[in-house]
């Protein structure tokens, strides 16, 4: 496929124009030479565009990296210093550059907080989490009430323990509120609007207290853990689909 031929593809289940308030540009960020006729056999997936997972990504062959966190933030940057040379990488490697920012948090089908919420098997599912007029999450019922110990063991199968517990609610949680990365404003949104606890990936020290005085359990998963549930949802689906080769570049910053 061409970049163009991704990009189309991408756009067709990731629903970039419906995020206009995204301050990431979404979608084509580095195109390679010619996007039209180029053909990619392999697609690299990573959260973060950083010059390691751009190095590794060239050096496993990858045609183009799909990245949650890309290079643009809503403002003009001089292509100088860190950010010079990341893209200088990307170009003399002829390797094209994907982001997906708010719109892959959202996402129903591969989304970072729907498939949190598949991992934990919720149930009447229902939007959460109005970010800046976007509602980016999820909250839904457990199938059978559990432990705040049986919520993380199924929100991380693999064994990755979260950043942060704080064990506030009552000892078995029915009604589970999900935003993955760095959600901690909307814990207010999860209190007002009843759930028994609130799934994100960075709370801050005002959290504390504020969980504690209302009687919710908040699980701090970690803003890396959380964000690498799309991407690789993304992978899977374009591999399963479309039969390209992909390749996950794992760069946990333990934040």
């Amino acid at each position: 496929m061409t970049l163009q031929q991704l990009d189309e593809y991408f756009r067709s289940f990731l629903n970039l124009e419906q995020y206009p308030g995204d301050p990431s540009l979404n979608g084509i960020q580095v195109e390679n030479r010619d996007p039209a006729a180029t053909e990619i056999t392999k697609v690299a997936f990573a959260v973060d565009a950083c010059q390691e997972t751009i190095e590794r990504a060239a050096a496993a062959g990858a045609q183009l990296l799909f990245v949650h966190h890309g290079f643009f933030w809503g403002q003009c940057q001089t292509i100088t210093g860190a950010h010079g040379k990341r893209i200088r990488t990307l170009l003399d490697h002829d390797m094209a550059l994907y982001a997906c920012h708010i719109p892959l948090d959202a996402n129903a089908l591969v989304g970072n907080n729907y498939g949190l919420a598949q991992r934990l098997e919720l149930q009447s599912l229902e939007p959460f989490g109005d970010w800046h007029g976007m509602t980016i999450g999820v909250g839904g019922t457990l199938s059978q009430p559990l432990s705040v110990a049986a919520v993380v063991q199924k929100l991380f199968p693999a064994g990755e323990q979260p950043l942060h517990v704080l064990p506030f609610g009552p000892e078995e949680i029915k009604r589970v509120a999900i935003v993955s990365g760095g959600a901690a404003r909307e814990l207010s949104q999860a209190i007002e609007q009843g759930y028994d606890a609130f799934i994100t990936g960075e709370i801050g020290h005002e959290q504390y207290h504020q969980a504690l005085e209302a009687g919710i359990t908040v699980i701090a998963g970690g803003h890396y853990q959380t964000e690498t549930v799309g991407v690789s949802l993304v992978m899977e689906k374009l591999a399963k689909e479309k039969g390209l080769e992909t390749v996950f570049i794992q760069v946990p910053t333990g934040l």
